[in-house]
């Protein structure tokens, strides 16, 4: 027969639980933490409410890609206005002046800077002419 003191099994006990812990990161802090790189996660919604985070598009710049559907173009775009999506260049755009406002939101890291952004466009139109291939989330 063997002879288990109280003192080692509560040392036992404690020593798993230790162990248990440290190797349970919760999802949400893991999700969380910021990712090194130039990332944006982007959505844009109809009316002014923003999009919510499951209907985004992740824009990564190191190399271009994350499932933006032009996300070279974005990428260089984005570059040239070191990250700041109000100094992106506006272009010349002829646009209905039918309101139907769109809300474009972007979120992210852009050389270790957080980015967080919102604006409400009359049209896609116009959010396009303002953004350029930033938001072009749809192929087109």
């Amino acid at each position: 027969m063997t002879h288990t003191s109280v003192k080692t099994v509560g040392a036992g006990l404690s020593a798993a639980a230790l162990l248990l812990l440290a190797g349970a990161t919760p999802p949400a802090l893991a999700d969380t933490a910021p990712e090194p790189g130039n990332w944006l996660m982007l959505g844009v919604s109809h009316g002014d409410a923003p999009a919510g985070a499951e209907d985004g598009t992740l824009l990564r710049c190191d190399p271009p890609g994350g499932g933006h559907p032009h996300a070279e173009e974005a990428c260089a775009q984005l570059s040239a206005a070191d990250g700041r999506i109000t100094a992106l260049p506006a272009q010349d755009a002829l646009c209905p002046m039918i309101y139907a406002p769109v809300t474009a939101h972007a979120e992210g890291m852009w050389r270790d800077r957080p980015v967080t952004w919102t604006e409400t466009f009359p049209t896609t139109c116009a959010l396009r002419a303002r953004t350029g291939a930033l938001f072009a989330l749809d192929g087109t």
